[in-house]
């Protein structure tokens, strides 16, 4: 009797990758926001514009000097020095502007021992040198920081400067399930929870536990499974996301990663990615950060640069290709297509992305290039 394969998890079409980036687009809803100390609220993405009152309310000096009108200075230098008519007042760092004043000049640019109590300018001061002006630092109508921007070491000190304490956040929690836990799906895992973590979400590894009841969790914004996505004898991640929930598609025209899919749980974005790590590092930086941007409210515009190409890249047309790169000042070298091996993963600094309407480019093209994690 001849033996009968299961076609369970046979990819009928490989949808391309722009319809699955549409998807994601289209369905992938900002999760709820919420209330972070701004300590603690680095690569989180604002969920409304961070704003402050105005700040500082009056004029203050910038720098130990004498307070002065400018106007009194006009024409002054080392060998024209100019008598001032208004006698200048010290004044130090952060001390409120006095009235009648527009500038502050430093110490060594007013001569105070001229006599009878006079002083003479050494140097031309213009209005507003050495002051910072009322609303300076922050003007209440203009966001330090609009919605959907990713927080910054910078932005959190300027927040922090301002007396912003609390800022609203979305925080989105994206649940990891390595299947069958080898150590190649293990380390993805942990590549994946590294980067969500990084890019401002919370990743909780679910290791060994049931994907149907996984699927069902409500405590995740969205699910990421690793492995068991073809058609190996115990691969059976597809056909359980599509009985528990709605499969939109599996097999996608990229590669590597032609068997990743990706489906719902009501509202819930499930992405599942390839046992391979290549694979499953080309689906989650090809597809899984725009999911995550969505889901964040901010967006997927990872910094990207423009390099020369050091030498050609093939590609098929109808896949798009993620190609690992090597940087060398401003050139990049494509270091593995197709299959990547660990020791291209290991050398690359860098990516890029051939559409899938492209043979490729030549040598000397120029090419952008996104981040390596």
């Amino acid at each position: 009797m001849a033996a009968t394969l299961d076609t369970s998890q046979i990819i009928a079409r490989l949808t391309p990758l722009t319809e699955v980036l549409a998807a994601i687009d289209l369905r992938a809803k900002p999760v709820a926001p919420r209330t972070l100390d701004v300590a603690q609220a680095l690569g989180r993405t604002l969920a409304a514009n961070a704003l402050v009152p105005m700040r500082p309310n009056v004029a203050l000096a910038l720098l130990d000097g004498w307070a002065m009108r400018a106007d009194d200075t006009l024409g002054a230098g080392n060998y024209t020095p100019a008598l001032l008519l208004n006698a200048p007042q010290r004044i130090e760092v952060g001390q409120p502007m006095p009235p009648d004043t527009d500038s502050v000049a430093p110490f060594d640019a007013v001569n105070v021992k001229v006599g009878n109590g006079r002083a003479e300018a050494l140097v031309t001061v213009n209005p507003g040198d050495g002051v910072l002006p009322a609303g300076g630092d922050c003007d209440p109508a203009i966001p330090l920081r609009p919605a959907g921007a990713r927080l910054r070491m910078t932005d959190l000190a300027a927040f922090a400067a301002a007396g912003l304490a609390r800022i609203l956040v979305r925080e989105p929690r994206v649940h990891i399930l390595p299947v069958r836990g080898n150590a190649i799906v293990n380390a993805a895992a942990r590549l994946l929870a590294g980067d969500i973590e990084k890019h401002g979400g919370a990743a909780r590894l679910e290791t060994g536990r049931d994907l149907g009841l996984a699927l069902a969790a409500e405590s995740a914004d969205a699910i990421v499974i690793i492995g068991g996505t073809g058609r190996g004898r115990n691969d059976t991640s597809v056909q359980t996301l599509a009985r528990e929930g709605e499969l939109v598609a599996h097999g996608i025209a990229l590669t590597p990663g032609e068997t990743a899919a990706l489906g719902f749980i009501g509202a819930r974005p499930v992405l599942l990615l390839p046992g391979r790590l290549d694979a499953a590092l080309a689906v989650w930086l090809a597809v899984g950060r725009r999911l995550f941007a969505r889901l964040a409210g901010g967006d997927d515009s990872d910094t990207m640069t423009t390099a020369t190409l050091a030498r050609k890249v093939a590609s098929p047309v109808g896949f798009a290709e993620f190609v690992p790169v090597r940087r060398a000042g401003d050139t990049v070298e494509p270091l593995a297509a197709r299959y990547l091996p660990l020791s291209a993963l290991a050398r690359a600094d860098g990516w890029m992305l051939v559409p899938a309407e492209s043979e490729g480019y030549p040598e000397g093209a120029k090419v952008a290039v996104k981040a390596w994690p």
